[in-house]
């Protein structure tokens, strides 16, 4: 059985489907399962922003077939580990929680770099011109955390 790892920002087409792509790159395919998803609606469908896509293919990973989906409850149930952007969106998912096992899923995913400090990362949809380039160095470093911690865990 795999282990399965949710990636959530607010519109699931910047930062949720460059997490999703650094992370599955780092884990071995038959045992876990990456995927990704937005607290909002408004890109559901939708391939992820044309920047994302550019952010990756700069390093040599392809998330142009990703397409753009609404948390819903039921990830609690389906997904092991769930891992958001921002502390925005860590309220909002946790807001949706029946549980204490629910919210234990839960973690803003910078504090696997910086524990405790809730550090948010950034949203680079309205950001400078390079801000898809900084957060994908942000997401790699901590994918490399967050992989090496998983595979000890379940590999």
């Amino acid at each position: 059985m795999s282990i399965k790892i949710l990636m959530v920002c607010l519109g699931n087409i910047c930062r949720s489907p460059l997490a999703e792509g650094i992370l599955a790159s780092k884990l071995p395919k038959n045992k876990f399962t990456v995927a990704s998803a937005g607290t909002g609606s408004w890109h559901i469908g939708h391939a992820p922003d044309a920047r994302s896509i550019a952010a990756a293919k700069n390093h040599n990973l392809d998330i142009s077939n990703q397409r753009g989906r609404q948390f819903k409850t039921t990830d609690f149930d389906t997904y092991d580990y769930i891992y958001v952007m921002d502390n925005s969106n860590y309220t909002d998912v946790i807001n949706l929680t029946e549980n204490t096992a629910h919210k234990d899923k839960v973690q803003i995913i910078l504090n696997e770099l910086y524990p405790n400090e809730n550090v948010d990362v950034p949203d680079p949809y309205f950001g400078m011109t390079n801000g898809f380039e900084i957060v994908y160095g942000m997401l790699d470093e901590v994918c490399d955390i967050i992989a090496d911690k998983l595979i000890a865990k379940h590999a």
